[in-house]
């Protein structure tokens, strides 16, 4: 088998486990939001960003623009900039050329799930560092490029666009110690969080009436009927957007419109939806500043400085690890 295969195998493999643990627990069904981000997912994602309605991503790329080379005097000429999740690396452009001006011997390895995304990065800031792309999950991915640089030099972490948010607030700690344990005292992290909001809002940034959302969320059922074989009529399922005051998030559903049973042949199961019953999909969590100043505590990061958008209430936090 070629490595390439293989891989698609282990992915197939990790998609089938999360679908058949997901769609047969008791209560709220859910799949996770990585799911979301195969090629076709990877690009409605970039057109949702493109809304003018969701200000999140044009927030993010004005700090960056902004204070990219601010950004840079904070940390000490990183050799190597790892960027977990970076799609395309649109916004990345303006971190590596304001490091690159102090370092020109810059690594960048970006890490995606979407084979597509990482050939869109590497076409795109090939002009601003060497660029050696990563086809994994994060943790895995941050293992594979950490090894990639001599001792003693430093490494940059970029965690951008809110992606923070998909998980819960537990869950964000842990994974974050996890790859604060893969750092060294000195590396930097920049984190991207979106912050608290009116509902109103919020809301209309993941329930677009263009329809784009909706067409993304569903896209995660043609994804489990192309790769496991299910037969989802995505016709039988709407996107939902709801606010969840107490836990500070918006979630993401996709609900079933009438009952009926769907088949998914290569995680050897079916599942049954009842009229109503939803699919919970992706949770976008907001924080406030002073949240995220003690989260960095929490994960062994000093909170160094932070950048935060007037228009649309985002922050971009650079931690240094201790």
């Amino acid at each position: 088998m070629s490595t390439q295969a293989s891989a698609l195998s282990k992915i197939e493999s990790a998609l089938a486990s999360d679908v058949r643990e997901g769609l047969l627990r008791p209560g709220q069904k859910e799949l996770p939001s990585t799911w979301l981000y195969d090629d076709l997912g990877s690009a409605l994602f970039e057109a949702i960003t493109c809304l003018p309605e969701y200000g999140l991503t044009r927030a993010e790329e004005r700090i960056l623009q902004s204070h990219s080379e601010a950004i840079a005097a904070e940390v000490w000429h990183p050799s190597l900039v790892v960027e977990l999740g970076s799609g395309g690396g649109r916004k990345t452009s303006h971190i590596l050329r304001a490091i690159g001006l102090h370092q020109p011997a810059l690594l960048y390895c970006p890490i995606d799930v979407s084979a597509a995304a990482l050939r869109a990065c590497e076409r795109e800031l090939a002009q601003f560092a060497e660029v050696r792309p990563v086809e994994a999950s994060y943790l895995e991915g941050l293992a594979i490029a950490s090894r990639w640089r001599s001792p003693g030099q430093e490494m940059m972490v970029l965690f951008l666009g809110s992606t923070i948010g998909n998980f819960d607030r537990a869950r964000a700690v842990d994974f974050l110690t996890v790859v604060g344990s893969q750092m060294s005292t000195g590396d930097s992290l920049l984190l991207g969080a979106d912050l608290v909001k009116p509902v109103e809002r919020l809301l209309l940034a993941y329930d677009d009436p263009t329809g784009v959302t909706a067409a993304f969320n569903r896209n995660l059922l043609g994804r489990i009927n192309k790769e496991l074989g299910a037969d989802f009529d995505l016709r039988l399922f709407e996107h939902e957007a709801r606010y969840n005051s107490e836990a500070q998030r918006v979630e993401m559903h996709l609900r079933a419109k009438v009952a009926h049973t769907v088949s998914i042949p290569s995680a050897e199961f079916a599942v049954s939806f009842d009229q109503g019953e939803t699919i919970w999909t992706e949770s976008c969590h907001k924080y406030r500043i002073e949240e995220l100043d003690q989260m960095a505590r929490t994960c062994g990061f000093r909170p160094a400085a932070r950048w935060v958008d007037a228009d649309w209430p985002f922050a971009e936090m650079l931690w240094i690890r201790c």
